[in-house]
């Protein structure tokens, strides 16, 4: 898909692409992985985004144009790593929890050794380090860079819910995934859970 094709299918608000980029591949090198699972966070209108309180260095590629990769480390060792989409300027993202390696599977054996097939880009940490994707490949455009995202057929049967382990915005049904698919992580709520408003 031409760049600005990509960067048109991206362009609409977050949790109407989130569930667009189920079935999707995203791939990186040898490796190319069918997303199964994915989260919409909805930047500065988002308690339970990194943008919710702005923009700053880390979160810069949020706020630029859509169908590029932002990627952090989460807990301080794991890449977890997002699509910008909406609006340049309205700093949405969707996270890539989950997936199903469909090419270069013994690479990604080599990035997860010991680890079973179905569970080699089963969460967010897990997806990247199966693609190789690293916090260096924060800013890579989708379209044509390192790290490429290719649009499938939309899938017509999804199920929906909470997104995972959020203090804030804990109950926002923003995670989508293909029900039935063993790759899809596993539902965890944040023991300090909170609603939709952050605390005063």
């Amino acid at each position: 898909m031409p760049g600005s094709d990509l960067r048109a299918a991206l362009a609409h608000p977050v949790e109407e692409v989130a569930p667009r980029l189920l079935g999707a591949v995203v791939r990186h090198g040898e490796v190319a992985v069918r997303l199964t699972e994915v989260e919409a966070y909805g930047g500065m209108a988002d308690p339970g985004s990194h943008a919710y309180r702005g923009p700053t260095p880390r979160n810069r590629v949020m706020f630029g144009p859509p169908g590029f990769l932002y990627c952090y480390l989460s807990h301080g060792i794991h890449t977890c790593a997002n699509v910008s989409v909406g609006p340049d300027g309205d700093a949405s993202a969707v996270l890539m929890r989950a997936g199903q390696v469909v090419a270069g599977v013994d690479v990604a054996r080599l990035h997860r050794p010991g680890v079973a097939d179905v569970a080699l880009a089963r969460g967010p940490g897990n997806l990247c380090r199966a693609l190789g994707i690293r916090l260096d490949h924060d800013g890579t455009d989708l379209a044509g860079g390192a790290v490429t995202l290719e649009l499938r057929t939309p899938v017509t049967a999804f199920a929906q819910g909470p997104r995972t382990g959020l203090r804030l915005a804990a109950d926002r049904p923003w995670r989508y995934w293909l029900e039935g698919e063993p790759t899809v992580s596993a539902y965890r709520r944040h023991r300090r859970a909170e609603g939709e408003q952050p605390p005063s």
